[in-house]
């Protein structure tokens, strides 16, 4: 494959990733962040380095807790509610439509 065509492909597929942020302003998004975090809230402004502000948000860190009797440790969900957020871009590992929950 030629340099030029790979060059045009990177581009091609660069131009639609960023074609579908500005629809997803003021509709509500799924992140998934290091450090086993999850954020669900309102986009209302991001850049080219995936720095967000959200507001309406619920922020969930999966935390390992001891239990006393048992060998391995158990996973728990802490939530919490944020009524506006900065996400910093070098977090993010995902982004996507808020996943459906039955």
């Amino acid at each position: 494959m030629s340099a030029a065509l790979i060059q045009f492909r990177s581009v091609e597929v660069a131009t639609a990733r960023h074609a579908l942020w500005p629809l997803s302003i003021d509709e509500r998004i799924f992140i998934k962040c290091r450090g086993d975090r999850e954020i669900r809230g309102r986009l209302h402004a991001y850049d080219q380095h995936l720095n967000m502000v959200l507001s309406e948000v619920e922020e969930i860190a999966y935390v390992k807790e001891d239990v006393p009797g048992k060998d391995e440790p158990e996973i728990k969900a802490h939530r919490r509610g944020i009524e506006m957020i900065f996400v910093r871009g070098d977090s993010v590992i995902l982004v996507s439509p808020p996943l459906k929950t039955a």
